[in-house]
């Protein structure tokens, strides 16, 4: 198959070797394949046959020297050759058993010159080196045979065992080079394969972090809203007699809430829905300068917060280290409504160039009987999101029940000095 999952428009030139075992995993010979092993097997046959014939005439045509041959020796030249000939249909099976099989045949068969020829080519491209080498040597042996009872006439015995060798380390070459050429060709095709995959494992863990980084936003952004929504809704709930006013300002305030969380479920559901051009402006991310509007949120909705914001130059601290700290802050007083209502909650904010930024959030233990009589449903992945956030922030963050019993939320985030690479 090809890269873009169609198939090749010369696939039937490929031997099946090339081919992938998962497409073809019965395929045993390509459309290359059966002609190539068809013209072997006639150019093979037709040799042995004519040769074989020739040498049990009395007075042969195509090699006048095979006269006076044995008529036991013509008979098993030919059967020899019309073998080895039929087994070249199963030559890449069986590469070296049959190679083994046209060793022997060399030491006297004339008939099997081509069969055993093509056979030692299959080897070579089917199998190591190591393995030719020895089927090798040992066809050295067997031609070194046949030079011995069969020698040709003006011809010395060295002479022509050094044609034969001649011919042999041709023929093993060139199966060695077509090995190497087709390894090559699998190996870059495992490559390809391997770098598609890894691309489309890339692909897939690019949308897993940004599908957690929408849902870290969604949750703190959500998650603080709808906190403020069930706590007002809850004071009117335990207050049904409340001044008109009292609950009017109440209702506002839900009202408030609620069109402020619609608004960023909308924008949020937008992102999800439609990706973002390169050159699309991002949506207004909070800084540090908004942390005053949202401890004033809390104060409205009945929290007791106190925060001391002492950090140096404020505007120079940068945009990504100041979101998460706001999403800090913002998640450490959702919960505190959440689990500790009643409580008076201090939040401290310092830092400086180079110092870094810390966060330090505390809140002692509900009172017993201010509990809520229902309690605000969460998901419990909130502190564990800001673990998150703080360390791609490249920061950390801790958190839990100190001897006290203050509940306790500290992080640190860096703070490079200005021109410094972040």
């Amino acid at each position: 198959m090809s890269r873009a999952g169609r198939p090749s428009d010369y696939r039937w030139l490929q031997p099946a070797q090339l081919w992938d075992a998962a497409e073809h995993p019965h395929a045993r010979r390509s459309t290359r394949d059966w002609i190539v092993d068809s013209l072997c097997f006639l150019i093979a046959v037709s040799w042995a046959l004519l040769a074989g014939t020739d040498q049990l005439q009395p007075n042969p045509d195509v090699v006048p020297q095979w006269a006076g041959t044995p008529l036991w020796l013509a008979w098993a030249d030919l059967i020899a050759g019309v073998a080895l000939a039929v087994s070249l249909w199963w030559r890449r099976r069986f590469p070296v058993q049959l190679a083994i099989c046209a060793t022997v045949g060399a030491a006297f068969s004339v008939a099997a010159a081509f069969a055993g020829i093509i056979l030692f080519f299959t080897l070579a491209v089917h199998r190591r080196f190591g393995v030719t080498a020895a089927v090798a040597v040992g066809s050295l042996g067997a031609n070194t045979a046949f030079c011995l009872l069969r020698p040709e006439a003006g011809t010395s015995v060295v002479e022509s065992l050094a044609w034969s060798t001649v011919f042999l380390a041709i023929t093993l070459l060139w199966g060695m080079v077509v090995r190497s050429r087709r390894q090559l060709v699998m190996s870059l095709r495992d490559r390809a394969e391997r770098a598609e995959s890894e691309q489309q494992l890339r692909v897939s863990q690019a949308r897993a972090m940004e599908r957690t980084r929408i849902a870290r936003e969604m949750h703190d952004v959500l998650a603080h809203r709808i906190s403020l929504l069930s706590l007002h809704a809850g004071a009117l709930e335990i207050h049904p007699g409340a001044a008109p006013a009292e609950v009017a300002g109440a209702a506002g305030v839900i009202r408030a809430s609620a069109h402020q969380a619609l608004q960023d479920l909308r924008e949020v559901i937008g992102v999800l829905r439609e990706p973002a051009a390169d050159d699309a402006p991002e949506r207004p991310q909070p800084t540090l300068a908004e942390l005053p509007a949202l401890a004033d949120e809390s104060r409205v909705a009945g929290i007791k917060v106190h925060l001391d914001l002492r950090v140096d130059d404020a505007a120079e601290v940068p945009a990504g280290t100041g979101r998460a700290a706001y999403r800090i802050v913002q998640e450490g007083l959702t919960n505190a409504r959440k689990h500790a209502p009643g409580t008076a909650v201090r939040v401290g904010v310092t830092g400086s160039p180079g110092a870094g930024l810390t966060i330090d959030i505390r809140n002692p233990a509900p009172v017993g009987g201010t509990r809520p009589a229902v309690p605000i449903p969460g998901t419990g992945t909130g502190l564990v999101g800001l673990a998150e956030r703080a360390t791609l922030a490249g920061g950390r963050l801790t958190s839990g029940r100190g001897a006290d019993g203050e509940f306790t939320l500290s992080a640190w985030l860096p703070w490079g000095q200005p021109g410094a690479a972040q």
